[in-house]
């Protein structure tokens, strides 16, 4: 048995690992802050896009399953009880701004790669967004009314499906 990492098996080198794994929180972290919302709204957001993740585990795709876990064990794992630390930018849209430039990165790093594990990689991030702004509602007066989906999360979403499928 080799002392060689999994993802070498994918010809991944170290950095392009760690973008695939710092991926998952990245894309729900820029998510929730594409809309400034209350720190119980983001922390909704939050929940459900780290149980997203969490549910990846179970993928039938190795690739997405090996992310998953990765991106857990470095974030804090839900169903062990830990509590991974909500992460609000000081600067919402420069953040954004970099999650979509390294979302052009893993499209060029898989765009090569026509096997089923990196298209699902890619759709597996847009539904990680999808659970984070269908989790909480902005706007409205307790609770009742609001948007459930922005404009700006929205737009969000359209550029990182751009970025990473285009």
């Amino acid at each position: 048995m080799s002392d060689e990492p999994l993802y070498t098996q994918w010809g991944l080198t170290d950095d392009q690992w760690f973008l695939l794994v710092g991926m998952p929180q990245a894309v729900l972290t820029a998510a929730s802050a594409a809309t400034p919302d209350s720190a119980r709204k983001t922390r909704a957001e939050n929940e459900a896009g780290l149980e997203k993740i969490s549910e990846a585990r179970a993928s039938a795709s190795p690739l997405v399953s090996a992310v998953a876990q990765a991106a857990l064990a470095a974030a804090g794992d839900p169903e062990l009880g830990e509590d991974p630390p909500v992460i609000q930018p000081a600067d919402p849209e420069g953040y954004v701004a970099d999650v979509l430039d390294r979302a052009d990165q893993v499209r060029a790093l898989l765009a090569g790669r026509a096997d089923a594990d990196a298209e699902t990689y890619r759709h597996w991030l847009i539904e990680i967004v999808d659970t984070v702004v269908g989790a909480a509602s902005t706007g409205g007066v307790l609770g009742i009314g609001g948007e459930t989906v922005t404009d700006s999360e929205r737009t969000f979403r359209d550029n990182l499906a751009k970025a990473l499928i285009d």
